[in-house]
């Protein structure tokens, strides 16, 4: 028998992985894969650059609020950056290093998505407009942040500016000296209000809710403090390690139940409006009527001073419809724009569809999935096997630098892999018992966290009406994380596998 035709583990062979991402969490599968002696990785990019959302999203005032350190890989410091809290660009350079240095360009399929997966039982058929390939292993690095989520507004169509979503940015728009609406008031919003503000001849924010907004302790790093995290040994290691330490012992316990620290939290937070917000009628139609947390936290220091801005004005009336020259909002005033940027989320819950993913018994994952996507320690779900999920769902995205979540999730696959490899096996796929009491747990403790308690209603929160997140602390996460139980897992050895696939081999051609 062809060992290309045979599980990878039995032919003695190195398994054949697909990667579909090159973002973040895929750049950090490669390297890890590589690291453990598992080369032979193809990474499947539907655009022609790396970077994922922070490729897509090139907005002014672009920033991420996870500090700079914490915001890089354990395995390529950077001790270069120019900010506590990196800009936009210099995360793009920062990827395209790593890219460059670890040789993870040759391994990527640029403008190539992923059309559909097909499951044999032990393998995966990639299929791609460009062909198909057989894998032993995928990998999915999708992400959550992008699939925009466009608002329903009537007479979209009918504006005759530039319209567009904030991560689909126009750099040719009319921003300077223009008339400029932004819709929403979430992180994006308020980055970009920040930092349009002055630029504008007239801005108008359009909020349907008021967000908590946390200050952005913001510092341009001196010439000599990066001369020392260059040169100093273990100095980029120990800043990753107190930011993170920082962030998981207050906002962490905030989140999940300790009320001191949520209501200090919200103390920062009004204290953060009132000394920048001085008219009482706009601090009261910018403080939430909801408890900080609730909603991810905005992290930004610069909405604040743009919104008393003579030109800035905040809009609370509801949109009513778009016409040609601008909004008109329910008290029937036309907010007159050049340029209407929409900042109005993702599809947070689809992570690797629209991809058509159809699993060992025919069953597609969009029909077990629905709308409230669920997943085996966030990364695999029953009657999938061999398919793993970085950030999938119920993952800890609101508690956890996804920089390390990927990291630690990618670990664990090695780990995976090694037992395939010493024990034979053609295919691992977590048991179904294993999964609900997963998914049963973390409903039940979501339940008591702030993001369930605290009065709104997130992107966090899916079709079940719960949020879809993991709901411990972070050191348990880790913990859990450490070493896979591999009793959770249904463990298909190579010689059933072989029996089994003529059966699944008939069962996909029905499907198809």
């Amino acid at each position: 028998m062809d060992d290309t035709l045979m599980p990878w583990a039995a032919a003695g062979r190195m398994p054949k992985i697909a990667i579909i991402g090159s973002g973040l969490s895929g750049l950090a599968a490669v390297v890890h894969l590589r690291k453990a002696g598992y080369d032979d990785v193809t990474v499947y990019e539907k655009a022609a650059a790396v970077g994922g959302t922070w490729r897509d999203n090139r907005y002014p005032g672009l920033s991420c609020d996870i500090a700079s350190y914490w915001y890089s890989f354990t395995f390529a410091p950077n001790p270069r950056w120019s900010h506590r809290y990196p800009l936009g660009e210099e995360i793009r350079a920062y990827l395209e290093k790593v890219t460059d240095d670890f040789d993870i360009r040759r391994c990527i399929r640029f403008e190539t998505p992923v059309e559909r997966l097909v499951s044999t039982g032990q393998r995966w058929r990639l299929v791609t407009r460009h062909g198909e390939d057989t894998y032993d292993i995928v990998i999915s690095a999708a992400g959550i942040l992008h699939h925009p989520k466009l608002p329903e507004i009537p007479g979209l169509r009918d504006f005759r500016g530039r319209v567009f979503h904030s991560s689909r940015w126009e750099d040719d728009a009319p921003v300077d000296g223009a008339r400029v609406g932004v819709i929403g008031t979430g992180s994006t919003a308020a980055q970009i209000v920040g930092a349009l503000g002055a630029r504008c001849a007239r801005l108008s924010c359009f909020q349907r809710t008021p967000q908590w907004m946390f200050p952005l302790l913001q510092k341009r790093y001196s010439g000599w403090w990066k001369w020392l995290m260059a040169r100093v040994p273990g100095l980029p290691r120990l800043m990753y390690h107190a930011h993170r330490l920082a962030l998981e012992r207050t906002l962490g316990p905030a989140t999940m139940g300790n009320t001191l620290m949520q209501r200090l939290f919200e103390w920062t937070c009004r204290w953060n409006l009132q000394r920048t917000v001085k008219d009482p009628d706009l601090r009261r139609k910018l403080t939430p009527d909801y408890r900080a947390g609730c909603k991810r936290l905005v992290i930004c220091s610069t909405f604040y001073e743009a919104i008393v801005r003579d030109n800035v004005e905040l809009v609370t009336d509801a949109i009513e419809r778009l016409e040609p020259e601008g909004v008109r909002t329910r008290d029937r005033r036309l907010h007159a724009l050049d340029t209407l940027v929409l900042c109005t989320g993702f599809h947070s819950n689809r992570f690797i569809l629209p991809v058509d993913v159809i699993g060992s018994e025919g069953q597609r994952l969009a029909d077990v999935w629905g709308e409230a996507p669920r997943a085996h320690r966030a990364m695999s779900v029953p009657g999938f096997p061999n398919l793993w999920f970085l950030e999938g769902p119920g993952g800890p995205v609101g508690n956890i630098s996804l920089v390390s979540v990927s990291e630690i999730q990618i670990r664990y696959i090695v780990q995976v892999l090694d037992a395939m490899r010493r024990r034979g096996l053609a295919a691992v796929s977590p048991r179904r018992l294993s999964f609900e009491r997963y998914n049963a747990d973390l409903a039940q403790a979501v339940r008591r966290t702030i993001w369930a308690t605290g009065g709104c209603r997130s992107w966090y929160i899916d079709a079940s009406g719960d949020p879809n997140l993991y709901a411990h602390p972070p050191a348990r996460f880790y913990r859990d994380m450490r070493r896979p139980d591999l009793a959770e897992y249904e463990l298909t050895p190579a010689q059933a596998s072989t029996e089994r696939s003529h059966f699944r081999d008939q069962a996909q051609e029905r499907v198809e």
